[in-house]
């Protein structure tokens, strides 16, 4: 048996800078967040940084890169590759399908938690980062369920108030994530798995429902 230490490939030390990145830039924000910091929490050279991003900053824009991807490939199983609903009872059903889809990635996937911290650090102190991940997720993104409303409700998909409501179905969730130690402390749980899971999402899915109900096509 060797006694020889095992080796990173270089994508898996691209990979861990980035996981690294995405953690210590959400935590301590991109000025406090050393390059021997990064290159440690990753196991990597410190010139392995340069090697593969270019820069500090080029890690930064990498790992924008990376969430603009994992949630893409979350909304495309949400939100079906397919094209707009012609009708409202398919619109509503994508609409439920998609917040479903939200609470089981955002709330329950571990892999979430660094995802968003790193983003609510980039809302509160705004980068080119942000805008990495606004172009290429947050507005298309936002854009498309506006539209699904639309389907679903005979509303108007760029209006003030759609927008709005499409924000607050989204905030809903990201609460859950946000505030997970409070939520945990509030109601007795040890963690956010399966069930508790489902237990949020049939409660925002209810409210879903509702507002939906309260707004069809037609009503003021």
């Amino acid at each position: 048996m060797s006694d020889k230490p095992v080796t990173q490939s270089a994508e898996q030390t691209r990979q861990a800078l980035i996981r690294a990145g995405l953690k210590l830039f959400g935590e301590q924000g991109y000025e406090g967040t050393s390059t021997r910091r990064l290159a440690a929490a990753a196991g990597a050279n410190i010139g392995s940084i340069a090697y593969h991003f270019g820069s500090k900053e080029g890690l930064r824009a990498a790992c924008a890169d990376f969430i603009v991807e994992t949630m893409k490939g979350m909304a495309s199983q949400a939100l079906a590759s397919a094209g707009d609903p012609k009708d409202p009872e398919t619109a509503r059903r994508q609409l439920l399908a998609a917040l479903e889809r939200m609470v089981a990635f955002i709330v329950a996937s571990p892999e979430a938690g660094t995802i968003v911290q790193f983003v609510l650090r980039e809302l509160s102190q705004p980068t080119s980062a942000l805008d990495i991940v606004y172009d290429g997720v947050f507005e298309p993104t936002h854009r498309r369920l506006c539209r699904i409303w639309a389907a679903a409700t005979g509303e108007d998909a760029e209006s003030e108030r759609t927008r709005i409501t499409v924000f607050t179905m989204i905030g809903q969730v990201i609460y859950f994530r946000v505030a997970r130690a409070a939520v945990l402390r509030r109601m007795g749980w040890n963690e956010v798995g399966t069930k508790e899971a489902a237990a949020i999402a049939a409660v925002a899915g209810a409210n879903l429902m509702a507002v939906l109900d309260s707004r069809k096509e037609g009503r003021p």
